[in-house]
């Protein structure tokens, strides 16, 4: 199947992008919180598909959550903890970049983790998040399968392009080589953390575009519809001519006392 076309792909993100600002108006009206996890392999497109879902939504209300290496402090504290506090409040939707399954996944394969902290993790996950959806968060989780055939082709483009170096770490150049081993790592993942309460849903991330319309639409698919109107607004006409604003560099300040 030959990949979508840019054109085509924006024709049919619009109309979900409309139905995700119901959505987001449905959450504040109800009070609801809605948690979505991304997980995938390095280049898999996680931005990508988080930068669809938020573009249009108020960023007050949608954040992104993409937590950089634990302080030594973090390190010491109950694992869940750091994450927990960027749950959201009513109205909200956290989207993980990554999230708690870094201990199973990244943390795992690199040797960050013991193996008796990746077997507790993986215990202690199912109750955790037991806990989030009997609180009434609306959680869902989603794992962007790239084939490695298509992983090198986007890492040959990082190290091709200037502004996506930054992309490119030393654990990811590292982490090409354990292509297997964090396929090990996400069958075991899935075995113990895929429930009934919390399930994985798996997206094929090949064409980075079909992916997101994919995942965009099984999301809007799981959630209420309840097709809320925008709030009517008017503008009145203004009163006088439209005033200006000046621009242009400022003089420098006077240091104090002279």
């Amino acid at each position: 199947m030959s990949k979508l076309k840019r054109k085509d792909y924006e024709a049919l993100l619009a109309p979900m992008q409309v139905e995700l600002a119901n959505t987001a108006r449905w959450l504040q009206q109800a009070g609801k919180r809605l948690v979505v996890v991304f997980e995938g392999r390095d280049t898999a497109g996680k931005g990508g598909a988080i930068d669809a879902i938020r573009a249009h939504l108020n960023p007050r209300q949608c954040r992104v959550v993409a937590l950089p290496k634990p302080t030594d402090r973090e390190a010491t504290q109950w694992y869940f903890q750091r994450y927990a506090e960027h749950l959201p409040a009513a109205g909200e939707i956290a989207l993980f970049d990554r999230s708690w399954y870094n201990r199973a996944g990244v943390e795992k394969v690199m040797g960050f983790a013991s193996d008796a902290q990746v077997a507790a993790f993986l215990r202690a996950t199912p109750q955790f998040e037991r806990q989030l959806v009997d609180d009434g968060i609306l959680l869902f989780k989603y794992w962007l399968c790239c084939d490695q055939a298509e992983q090198e082709k986007r890492f040959a483009e990082r190290v091709d392009n200037p502004l996506k170096g930054w992309k490119l770490s030393p654990i990811d150049l590292e982490a090409r080589t354990r292509y297997r081993a964090y396929t090990e790592a996400r069958e075991t993942m899935l075995e113990a953390t895929h429930t009934r309460h919390a399930p994985w849903t798996l997206v094929d991330f090949d064409d980075q575009k079909r992916g997101r319309l994919t995942l965009l639409r099984d999301l809007l698919d799981r959630l209420p519809d309840p097709r809320l109107d925008a709030p009517a607004l008017a503008l009145p006409p203004l009163r006088g001519k439209p005033a200006k604003e000046r621009y242009g560099v400022l003089k420098p300040i006077p240091a104090f006392g002279r």
